[in-house]
């Protein structure tokens, strides 16, 4: 297993639209899949995709750790979880200011919106199906994972630019009060 190198904003790997995934049980892909995890987990990162780490493929690996979720029902801690080939849908019309950094911009985060709920699907390294209906955390990840696949980065998706910043400076002045942050 190996530690991938990180695409950073940028590159033009980040800005394409990844190409699905002939054979998710392919070594090649496991070989792959295996590497991003060991990946995000060394970066304590929720989440990675296959551009990120410069192969332009449709699939990412995530997890939603115990201390990150809702406490909606929806929304629930999930292990590591590969989806290759996947595909998102809004389940309703509920957007909300979603905190999120990303590996491909590292030292800064932001407020972005994102669908409260969506339905996802899509396969693993076996094949089997994988994904549902979920909301919160969980329901953001995949949708910034997913967004990855599709040559977008979180900037992209901003709508209040004063909720974007480095994470030092957001720390700071929410330990002023300054803020109102969700």
């Amino acid at each position: 297993m190996a530690i991938l190198k990180i695409a950073r904003m940028g590159h033009p790997v980040l800005l394409q639209r990844a190409q699905p995934v002939a054979d998710p049980t392919a070594a090649e892909i496991r070989r792959l899949v295996r590497d991003m995890l060991e990946t995000m987990e060394d970066a304590s990162a929720a989440g990675l995709a296959a551009p990120q780490v410069h192969v332009p493929l449709r699939l990412f690996v995530f997890r939603v750790g115990e201390g990150r979720t809702s406490g909606d029902a929806d929304d629930r801690p999930v292990d590591k979880t590969v989806v290759i080939n996947p595909e998102i849908a809004a389940v309703d019309d509920d957007v909300r200011l979603h905190w999120e950094g990303c590996l491909s911009i590292p030292g800064l985060r932001a407020a972005v919106p994102r669908h409260w709920r969506i339905r996802y699907h899509g396969v693993d390294i076996e094949g089997a199906a994988v994904g549902g209906e979920v909301t919160g955390f969980h329901a953001g990840v995949v949708q910034h994972e997913y967004d990855h696949l599709n040559g977008i980065l979180y900037p992209m998706r901003m709508n209040d630019f004063r909720l974007f910043g480095f994470n030092e400076e957001l720390a700071r002045a929410e330990q002023q009060g300054a803020g109102g942050r969700s």
